[in-house]
């Protein structure tokens, strides 16, 4: 048996942190609109998180998604949302998800949007 404060009890501790945070996805990072837009290709390959207001949404009924625009007061984007409905005009919401972008041409990101994987109603 190891004893609690011995080296062989943190040498396990240490080791078990460590597979854990390699077990652990990623943690989402939140950014606003404007980081999103103007350095897409920085945030195309990572989770992040973003807290607004619905300012419109749409969707077409028995397509598999749904499109909502979030404002968190300093830029709009554009949400692509595959799951449930799409949140009313002024609910406050914190979506997660990753930034995806429809093509580039000329250097120029078309279609920037952030395809959701979670979403929550803030009150």
């Amino acid at each position: 048996m190891v004893a609690f404060g011995s080296p062989g009890c943190v040498y396990f501790r240490q080791a078990l942190a460590s597979l854990a945070s390699r077990l652990h996805h990623r943690s989402p990072i939140g950014r606003d609109p404007v980081s999103l837009k103007d350095q897409p290709t920085k945030y195309a390959t990572k989770t992040v998180k973003l807290t607004g207001v619905v300012t419109s949404g749409w969707g077409i009924p028995l397509m598999p998604f749904q499109l909502y625009t979030v404002d968190d007061g300093s830029g709009e984007i554009t949400v692509l949302s595959r799951s449930g409905r799409t949140p009313a005009r002024g609910t406050r919401v914190e979506v997660r998800g990753e930034v995806r972008e429809l093509a580039v041409f000329g250097g120029r990101s078309l279609g920037l949007h952030l395809q959701e994987a979670d979403r929550k109603i803030k009150s």
